[in-house]
């Protein structure tokens, strides 16, 4: 029963998100029990600085210092667990490295975001939970919070679909990797980051299994970041102001 029922789910998904391309990515145990030691300190530290520094002022020197110490986190912890691999996607009768279709996924996966804040903002627990995360982005210069962005963005792409998705083995990575993306999230204590982490892992879990390397679910990562750092803050702005966890954005 439970088979069939995943079977038609998969049947009705795109093939790019479930047909798996060729690849080789074996390795030899020794370095796998490598990987996967560096992975679990590599989580711990990045979850650590994760959460402390979303505790820390808006657009102040620590809030930089610490995402840019959480991206460093991520990258070399990814590096040094082992090969990493780009992936490719199959385009008519070759193989490619993905590119238009992740852009196109970050688009899509920003316009059902928006759809869902459009609902969030008139639920006064959401809409806390939303405005602590989007003060960071409202509050701050363009240039740093850009760069923070798609710093963090990618790091964690090289990290969590990097070497957590290889370190994971071959029993259900993507739902060990999502699992393992959603509750380093949990160290922000932040309900909307969470829950975004679930869904968007999941779907860069799944471009992972299919193109078999990290590049399609960073540009999807990124491309869906950038524009939720554009239009999210202003439906949680209160009367053209900042926004402010403290009131809801649709006061009177």
């Amino acid at each position: 029963m439970t088979r069939t029922l995943r079977e038609r789910v998969v049947a009705r998904m795109p093939a790019w998100l479930v047909e798996k391309v060729p690849r080789e990515h074996t390795e030899s145990d020794e370095a796998f029990h490598r990987r996967r030691r560096v992975v679990a300190a590599t989580s711990l530290a990045g979850a650590g600085l994760l959460g402390a520094s979303l505790r820390s002022t808006p657009d102040s020197t620590r809030f930089y210092g610490l995402t840019a110490a959480t991206a460093a986190t991520w990258v070399v912890g990814g590096l040094a667990s082992g090969p990493l691999h780009l992936g490719r996607t199959r385009y008519r009768d070759a193989l490619r490295r993905p590119v238009v279709t992740p852009v196109l996924v970050g688009v899509g996966a920003f316009g059902v975001f928006y759809g869902c804040a459009l609902v969030c903002r008139h639920v006064p627990f959401l809409d806390r939970a939303i405005s602590r995360v989007l003060r960071y982005a409202d509050r701050g210069s363009t240039a740093p919070v850009l760069a923070t962005t798609l710093l963090n963005g990618a790091a964690e792409e090289v990290f969590f679909r990097g070497a957590l998705y290889a370190a994971t083995g071959r029993r259900h990575p993507v739902l060990a990797s999502t699992a393992v993306y959603a509750l380093a999230t949990t160290a922000t204590r932040n309900p909307s980051l969470v829950l975004a982490s679930g869904v968007m892992g999941a779907l860069f879990g799944l471009q992972r299994r299919a193109t078999g390397g990290i590049q399609a679910p960073l540009i999807t990562h990124l491309t869906w970041s950038v524009l939720m750092l554009r239009f999210l803050p202003p439906l949680f702005r209160r009367d053209g102001l900042p926004v402010d966890p403290t009131e809801p954005s649709d006061a009177p």
